[in-house]
């Protein structure tokens, strides 16, 4: 009997005796016709319109009652049978989730111009609504066509965001308007890597498109722009809403830079208005992530337009300021009916300003971030540098393998991932979920970007989506290795080294 070597691993699977079998591929009908259609669409990219069959559609979908565990919204049901397959969902995004599993089943069962599927039923749904890869192109600029190609592959393991990190030292990428130099000075600079000039931004048609193509396959778009920190590129463009007033360069160097937004520049805040007026025309999410991590607080400190900042404030310290800044950008979002992200740092020297009851926090330092936002009733998302979840770092501590030669994170660390590990019935309610991370300073290319993401992000979305703690390694591996005949049926270049 053969195995359908689903990832991520569903709740129920339980075999049954024949196959079903097509001359060609199958056409679906029946309800939850938009999500029909982006399937089919994947199946013909694979394998081109000519590989469907002609007879009657065998993929029955239709609609259910949303009670018991069909009441998750991502809920799916499948039966397969030797004359046909049916579909059962409460909803839209269960039946692409269930569909997504379908296809899987297809691009490893087809060959040849004939479809072979074994006979059974597949009962699934979520453990965690947030299941995300987080995509810089600040650093590295990547093209539209190549987030649709990442956001289609992130699709097939029921992924759920994308977290789009499209400001930093190296590049601004997003068109803001009334600041025009954000992408004319602030989206390029020179890499001396290449001895030329590097770097691009999207289009607001670019990023309704790629928003609209993610939300076909159910996956939200959650743009980040990074503030306080992290912002040469802002000041390149803009020098005088630093404390030093210039000059300023988009960074070609990476790491943690000192320079910063002036704290006590209310320039700074127009500028917000904007971003986050941009942001909300363009992105449906009801998130929008402002960064606020490695903030160097030297220049606050030394500036006599910060230092009068904290003392009408009532301030005891510079560091302070960031969770001001913090909770003056939350309360933008707020009016814009949005809810602000931070990276855990914005927990940090919250004594004036606590941090605004809507925020979520993203704890990437360590656990210890997420558990003490729950702590305090904040909603959290779990992405720990220690916890697989970094897909800038090496597969394995080798230095033949590309990434950055600080860290090393396993296939086998994503599969473990625990998000809710050491909390209590209550904390735990308040986790999200949690994502991947690729980082690109060391990469330049979307073939690189792909290596680094799969077959690791398989894993990070099994941890996330399948429930229990029984992480066998050596099973999901018997599942991956036909797995990656569908991931190469993609064209994704991956890696195939040791899992852990």
């Amino acid at each position: 009997m053969g195995e359908y070597a689903i990832i991520p691993r569903p709740a129920s699977v339980k075999y049954a005796g024949g196959r079903f079998l097509s001359r060609g591929l199958p056409r679906a009908a029946g309800a939850f016709g938009g999500e029909a259609r982006v399937f089919e669409a994947q199946l013909a990219a694979a394998f081109g319109e000519g590989a469907f069959s002609g007879g009657e559609a065998a993929i029955r979908a239709c609609e259910i009652p949303a009670e018991g565990a069909a009441a998750a919204g991502e809920f799916y049901w499948l039966e397969i049978l030797p004359d046909g397959i049916r579909l059962a969902a409460a909803g839209a995004a269960g039946a692409f989730r269930g569909f997504q599993a379908l296809r899987q089943l297809f691009l490893s069962g087809f060959s040849g111009g004939e479809l072979s599927v074994p006979c059974g039923t597949v009962e699934d749904w979520p453990r965690y609504p947030w299941r995300g890869l987080m995509l810089d192109c600040s650093r590295t600029f990547f093209p539209a066509a190549f987030v649709k190609k990442l956001l289609d592959a992130l699709s097939l393991h029921h992924v759920s965001v994308l977290h789009w990190h499209l400001t930093d030292d190296q590049g601004w990428r997003l068109p803001v308007r009334g600041y025009p130099l954000l992408t004319e000075i602030g989206s390029v600079r020179y890499d001396s890597r290449f001895r030329r000039r590097v770097g691009g931004f999207y289009s607001e048609e670019e990023i309704r498109g790629i928003v609209a193509y993610a939300a076909e396959r159910h996956i939200e778009v959650v743009p980040e722009v990074d503030l306080p920190g992290h912002t040469s590129a802002v000041l390149a463009a803009y020098p005088g809403l630093g404390c030093a007033g210039g000059p300023y360069r988009v960074e070609d160097r990476f790491g943690i830079c000192e320079d910063v937004l002036c704290a006590g520049n209310d320039g700074i805040f127009d500028l917000a208005e904007a971003v986050f007026d941009a942001l909300a025309g363009l992105f449906p999410s009801k998130f929008v992530h402002i960064g606020g991590d490695e903030v160097v607080f030297k220049h606050w400190q030394e500036c006599p337009k910060c230092q009068r900042r904290i003392a009408e404030l009532g301030l005891d310290s510079a560091p302070q300021l960031q969770s001001w800044i913090t909770s003056r950008l939350a309360g933008m979002l707020r009016e814009r009916g949005r809810a602000a992200i931070g990276w855990d740092e914005i927990l940090d020297n919250a004594e004036k300003f606590p941090l605004p009851e809507d925020a979520v926090v993203m704890s990437w330092r360590s656990s210890d971030g997420g558990k003490a936002a729950a702590a305090m009733g904040r909603r959290v998302v779990m992405t720990p540098l220690t916890g697989g979840c970094y897909l800038d770092y090496r597969h394995l501590d080798c230095p033949d393998e590309i990434g950055v030669w600080w860290g090393s994170s396993t296939v086998a660390q994503g599969l473990a991932l625990d998000p809710a590990a050491g909390m209590g019935e209550g904390e735990a309610a308040l986790v999200l979920g949690g994502q991947g991370n690729l980082w690109t300073e060391a990469l330049y290319a979307g073939k690189l970007a792909e290596y680094m993401v799969f077959p690791r992000i398989c894993a990070i979305a099994e941890a996330l989506w399948t429930a229990g703690a029984d992480r066998d390694v050596a099973e999901f591996g018997r599942r991956l290795a036909v797995h990656r005949l569908r991931l190469d049926a993609l064209g994704l270049q991956q890696y195939r080294g040791p899992l852990g």
